[in-house]
């Protein structure tokens, strides 16, 4: 509605999620190293606590997409569950064979501690990490303390992350829950951002968005801050109903009289100087009840460290295939990564990667994704890792973050070593370890669903889709047998099919072909015209 009248290409404040509006704070910055840190340590509890809005969720999405290889980690996102429901998620995430006595608790915790073993000899480590913890019951809770007695000589073979509102802390005070309180070794507790965070925080939205002017003047920001207390989830709400208060009133620039109005409209309270203690809590379950994580993260004061990068050739004039070339004896390291980011236009990097589907990338005729829509793909943003990259096998669209800046580069070839950018001139060979350090996991990627509707698939539903997954998994599973291959209603036969295929994947088993499922799907089966990353070599 209004992004047109100030120059906008899309709403720059939505609460859902998308790469491109990565945003880190320094306490977030610390906060993602606190959760590092669990993950590379052994033994006892690492504790990450934070009011709600914080962006709690969304480090632990960009932990994910950093979790080393031979890491294994199990995910509990619904932790409302009794000890013998909890123990059941846990080796379900881990794909561990339910045992016969599955509503046994010594029988699942026989069954996990057979598997932490078999994966610590193999040179494995096993994570649990758990979001919002604060919801556990105290039976539970003192179930995970005994699962840290799982353990060899030397170490523990589990190591637990507990993501949590501050009610976390106030129950680990408890007396009966003391002994737990000891095994916490790390705590961290995520502040929300600072006034000039704040300050920054608005501008680098609406930079991605499309801003060339300033939108927001200063005391408008001050006010945002106020009113928000530096919780970027109301921060969101509130400049995007700023916004169209502006619209409303044709006014170019938003003032503090705007943002006052438009946090009373979305509190449903008249907002005056010193409300500040009230409307934080007002307006975080107003946010909580839309629903959705904000996309943001840090920026951080850092500076980013020369990279050496490897050219790699152009395409081929042919089959157009982008094939990288030795690194020239003269120069062995490569170029600087720092200068791919001088004056590069982010739109390179989509018109590269729509250029791997054979769609020319036409800047005036709206986004990548809406243009990718009409020649019948879909867009599948999600974080990850490298090795969900090499599972997807399919060119993507990264968010690299340098100084402050974020940088959406094409990645159109992946070994184990080196990623192959699409840069403004030839792409480049990058190694794989040291580009992690500007990559927080976020991705971007095409792909065509069968029979031409995104849908997810799942029990009950009736459709030509679900006569797709079916012959689908019966192609990849010799030993499917469906009943009827033809079946276009999805029945608990299928269900039972689907997750054993999640779980072999390492995908979360819950019975619904999502995206990512249907994508691998087609990977494995190469039943689309995709590109391949590993085509490259």
């Amino acid at each position: 509605m209004y992004t047109s009248f100030f120059g906008l290409n899309e709403k720059p404040f939505t609460i859902t999620p998308d790469p491109r509006y990565l945003f880190m704070s320094e306490r977030h910055g610390e906060g993602l190293a606190h959760l590092v840190y669990g993950v590379t340590e052994s033994g006892g509890f690492i504790q990450l606590t934070g009011e709600v809005g914080t962006g709690k969720t969304t480090l632990v999405r960009t932990l994910l997409g950093q979790i080393p290889a031979e890491v294994d980690i199990a995910l509990i996102l619904n932790p409302q569950l009794t000890a013998v429901e909890f123990l059941m998620t846990i080796c379900e995430e881990l794909g561990i064979a339910l045992p016969k006595q599955r509503y046994s608790a010594k029988a699942l915790v026989d069954s996990l501690n057979q598997h932490l073993l078999r994966a610590h000899a193999q040179g494995r480590r096993t994570i649990l990490l758990i979001d919002e913890a604060q919801n556990l019951s105290e039976g539970v809770l003192e179930q995970l303390r005994l699962l840290t007695n799982l353990e060899t000589a030397k170490q523990k073979l589990l190591q637990i992350i507990l993501i949590a509102q501050p009610e976390l802390r106030e129950k680990l005070a408890q007396q009966s829950l003391r002994q737990l309180a000891q095994r916490v070794t790390g705590r961290y507790h995520l502040e929300p951002l600072s006034a000039e965070e704040s300050a920054r925080y608005i501008d680098h939205r609406l930079r991605v968005a499309g801003a060339l002017t300033e939108i927001f003047d200063a005391a408008a920001k001050r006010e945002v801050f106020r009113l928000s207390g530096g919780v970027p989830r109301i921060i969101n709400v509130i400049c995007d109903r700023a916004l169209l208060g502006a619209y409303a009133r044709e006014s170019r620039t938003v003032n503090r009289r705007l943002v006052r109005k438009a946090a009373s409209e979305v509190s449903g309270q008249t907002v005056r100087p010193g409300l500040l203690k009230w409307l934080v809590p007002v307006l975080g379950v107003a946010g909580l009840a839309l629903a959705g994580a904000v996309l943001w993260n840090t920026l951080g004061e850092r500076e980013a460290q020369p990279l050496r990068v490897s050219p790699a050739a152009g395409p081929d004039s042919a089959t157009g295939e982008v094939r990288p070339r030795e690194t020239p004896s003269g120069d062995p390291q490569g170029p600087d990564i720092n200068a791919l980011f001088v004056d590069y236009d982010n739109t390179v990097g989509y018109a590269a990667l729509l250029r791997q589907w054979g769609i020319e990338f036409d800047v005036a005729d709206g986004s990548a994704c809406s243009q990718a829509e009409q020649a019948g793909l879909r867009c599948y943003f999600q974080r990850g890792s490298w090795n969900a990259l090499r599972q997807l096998d399919r060119p993507v669209v990264i968010t690299l973050t340098a100084d402050g800046l974020n940088y959406e580069m094409a990645v159109v070839g992946l070994d184990e070593q080196n990623a192959v950018i699409a840069t403004m001139g030839e792409p480049v060979s990058v190694p794989i370890d040291a580009l992690t350090e500007f990559w927080f996991g976020q991705y971007l990627l095409l792909w065509r669903p069968a029979n031409g509707v995104d849908e997810a698939i799942g029990p009950g539903m009736r459709s030509e889709n679900v006569r797709w997954l079916r012959q689908s998994l019966a192609a990849l599973d010799s030993e499917y047998q469906p009943a009827d291959s033809n079946a276009d209603l999805y029945d608990a036969e299928l269900e039972q099919q689907v997750m054993a295929f999640q779980r072999q994947h390492r995908l979360e088993a819950d019975g619904l072909a999502g995206q990512k499922t249907q994508i691998i799907i087609n990977s494995l089966l190469a039943l689309d015209d995709r590109p391949r990353l590993s085509s490259v070599n």
